[in-house]
């Protein structure tokens, strides 16, 4: 049994189930929630971090740990592909979104409007959300300028890189905070990601006590 303990609301999390469901590989999820991890969860992973995989007792813990083990085990369907330079490329855009955007966007936005409802109760706070979007535009803007130039992040092929971006935004699209219309090499990119088979499970995603933006399920905006 290949078992993913996760969580819904983590960008990280989302981007192993993408990439699980790419490689067609058959899973059991666990929700567990970021801002208060049980006990054997903590015995599991010291870090204190999800995703955890699992699968026949072993346990392999963190999103780059995970996908270096899915890459090199599950070989149908390559994720980080092309030549070395690609590859490369790939690997540098993971990196981009899953630290620079998550740092600089995600927890601003989604960090005042989830994460200190549920785990401070408290309210949050509109000058941060403000620099978070403010900050969200530049990355669009930059997502803009590939996508003008390519079919997808790293030239022709959907890869590794899309994946990681797509995650990120894809949480701030159920807040509806990405100002997709003023971005229109990046919204057709993520319309075509988020129209992948793929991704159907994580546009089934909901957030308790939070409705999704209308257009977050419509594959066409």
């Amino acid at each position: 049994m290949v078992l993913l303990v996760h969580s819904s609301v983590l960008p990280q999390c989302r981007k192993i189930r993408i990439l699980m469901a790419e490689k067609k590989i058959l899973f059991f999820l666990k929700e567990e929630n970021p801002w208060a991890l049980s006990k054997d969860i903590m015995k599991i992973n010291p870090a204190g971090e999800l995703p955890i995989f699992i699968f026949d007792g072993n346990i392999v813990a963190g999103n780059y740990a995970i996908t270096e083990f899915l890459e090199e085990t599950y070989t149908q369907n390559r994720l980080i592909n092309g030549n070395n330079k690609q590859r490369a490329e790939t690997r540098r855009l993971c990196d981009w979104f899953d630290n620079k955007f998550h740092h600089e966007v995600f927890q601003y936005i989604v960090g005042e409007k989830i994460y200190k409802r549920f785990s401070l109760r408290q309210p949050p706070e509109s000058k941060r959300i403000k620099t978070g979007t403010n900050n969200l535009r530049f990355h669009l803007e930059y997502i803009d300028w590939i996508i003008e130039r390519n079919n997808y992040l790293v030239g022709d092929s959907f890869s590794l890189a899309d994946i990681s971006a797509a995650a990120q935004l894809s949480v701030i699209d159920y807040l509806g905070d990405v100002p997709w219309d003023d971005y229109k090499n990046a919204k057709l990119w993520y319309s075509k990601v988020k129209s992948r088979p793929s991704f159907k499970e994580i546009l089934n995603d909901r957030i308790k006590g939070i409705y999704p933006s209308k257009h977050y399920t419509d594959l066409d905006f």
